[in-house]
């Protein structure tokens, strides 16, 4: 199967100005990516999880490139999306679309739903009528469970999850060949987040569609995407397919993140280990040397403080599970606590 796009070192770098610092003063930079490679299937799922702060957004918006950023993105036509300028970018935005967090602010208020759904047909396929765009944004409204007859409403009409089926509508209606999701049911009931976790990946198969999904809940990642991809502070700790990293991950990090994730079998969760994830993020403008999660890891040694561990595969897993950590392996006894 032929890659849709490839990832390589991709890096995001903010000038922060701290408080108090003269005008002349060189800026600090914050890595926000630092160094991210991936590679996305037409049909497969990514899926990009860890906790806040850790560049999951900023690589989605790198990719779009809503943020500058270095490396390279290639796409399927051998295209570096990165090295383009914005016009010749512009012959891809229809082939990458992406859905945003909260349904409501990322629709205009002041529009109609059709028109909203119709403004990427009105900016890349700008030979169509009048008459075609309605029937095209009828029919995309149809297909992710709105109704046709609602195409004059205001998104203020609507709940929140029948305005995430408007987003999606939106992404769809130029057939993009990849998604790239920004936590799309964070904001919505759990109900809801059910539906539309259902109605993408019908919408996938439906039409062979490439999803980046990001989230914060390892349930839901787990149930849509094919792989996963853990990052922290901006860098990959692993990356493998669904069922390989939910089954044996590798990375403490993983391990602690998955420990976490209760489980709907009360007697299950009550003989569950927990994997104690102790202290804050550290600030990305003051990274930790070496490993950047070592201030965190039960497993740290004087080897991670000195030396940052390579993406390479993970003991006794195939070449498609990548681990980044000097000490990989199982969750050790000693390292874990009682549930309750």
């Amino acid at each position: 199967m032929t890659t849709l796009i490839k990832a390589e070192d991709i890096r995001v770098t903010f000038e922060i100005r701290r408080p108090g610092m003269m005008p002349w003063s060189k800026p600090v930079g914050l890595h926000a990516v630092n160094g991210v490679d991936f590679e996305l299937k037409p049909g497969e799922t990514l899926g990009v999880v860890g906790e806040s702060g850790c560049g999951k957004s900023t690589l989605a918006r790198a990719i779009i490139r809503m943020v500058p950023a270095t490396g390279k993105a290639v796409w399927d036509d051998g295209t570096d999306l990165l090295s383009l300028t914005p016009d010749a970018m512009m012959k891809y935005r229809s082939d990458i679309q992406m859905i945003f967090q909260d349904p409501l602010a990322s629709l205009n208020p002041r529009m109609q739903v059709g028109d909203i759904i119709a403004e990427p047909l009105k900016t890349h396929q700008k030979g169509l009528s009048k008459t075609e765009i309605r029937e095209r944004v009828q029919e995309m409204m149809g297909r992710v469970g709105l109704l046709p007859n609602q195409i004059n409403r205001y998104p203020h009409e609507f709940s929140g999850g029948q305005c995430q089926r408007i987003g999606i509508a939106r992404a769809l209606i130029v057939q993009p060949k990849l998604i790239i999701c920004d936590e799309p049911v964070s904001a919505l009931d759990v109900s809801i987040q059910a539906q539309v976790i259902n109605l993408l990946m019908a919408l996938q198969r439906e039409l062979g569609l490439a999803l980046m999904f990001i989230a914060h809940d390892l349930s839901v990642v787990k149930h849509i995407s094919t792989r996963v991809m853990v990052l922290y502070l901006g860098r990959v700790m692993e990356i493998a397919p669904s069922e390989a990293l939910y089954a044996r991950p590798q990375h403490p990090y993983t391990q602690a993140l998955l420990s976490a994730v209760p489980i709907p079998d009360p007697a299950v969760e009550r003989e569950k280990a927990i994997i104690p994830l102790e202290g804050d993020l550290p600030s990305p403008l003051n990274p930790p040397s070496g490993c950047v999660f070592r201030t965190r890891c039960l497993r740290a040694t004087s080897l991670c403080a000195e030396k940052a561990p390579e993406l390479a595969v993970a003991p006794g897993e195939a070449a498609d599970h990548r681990i980044a950590c000097h000490y990989p392996g199982p969750v050790k006894a000693e390292e874990t606590v009682s549930a309750f």
